[in-house]
């Protein structure tokens, strides 16, 4: 096994994929994609089926956020507030690594060292398949949209538009 799938964090989603029964193998990228455009290049796909996995802080409660959103969309953070109940806020590396122990680029959306509340672009439905970091900016794995909503007891919703 390399290096890379190895990683404590590649581990972890891995051991929540098999809990959650999904038999996605993850795939090791030939380099870091630590955007969607990387990641599609690498996996010979369209940016829309990336599914970036998004922290963002709650203004009032300071709670975290996941927001998997299209590599081919901007997350409107109004929409993405008002789904929230409240003003949202970026996250830091370090608010990010210390809530879901992954580091910014490898984000997963699951394996998190707590619990975080999800919502889910609705946009990704569009895609039979698509791909999600899998704990490492080198790794990701394949998923349906479907599987993704369950996977992240996430909530499916329009967050996002369209990047000019």
């Amino acid at each position: 096994m390399s290096v890379v799938l190895s990683h404590a964090g590649v581990v972890r989603v891995q051991a929540a994929l098999a809990a959650a029964g999904l038999a996605s193998g993850i795939v090791e990228l030939p380099g870091a994609a630590r955007t969607a455009r990387a990641a599609a290049g690498f996996l010979g796909c369209e940016v829309g089926q990336i599914a970036n996995s998004l922290v963002f802080r709650g203004a009032s409660s300071g709670e975290p956020l996941l927001a998997m959103s299209s590599g081919a969309r901007r997350v409107d953070l109004q929409r993405l507030a008002a789904l929230a109940g409240e003003p949202i806020g970026k996250a830091d590396a370090e608010y990010v690594r210390r809530h879901t122990g992954f580091a910014i680029g490898g984000v997963a959306p699951v394996g998190h060292s707590q619990p975080l509340r999800t919502f889910v672009e609705q946009s990704l439905a569009a895609y039979g398949e698509i791909w999600a970091a899998a704990g490492h900016p080198h790794t990701v794995f394949p998923l349906s949209f479907d599987q993704l909503v369950r996977l992240t007891g996430g909530s499916a919703a329009a967050f996002a538009e369209p990047i000019a």
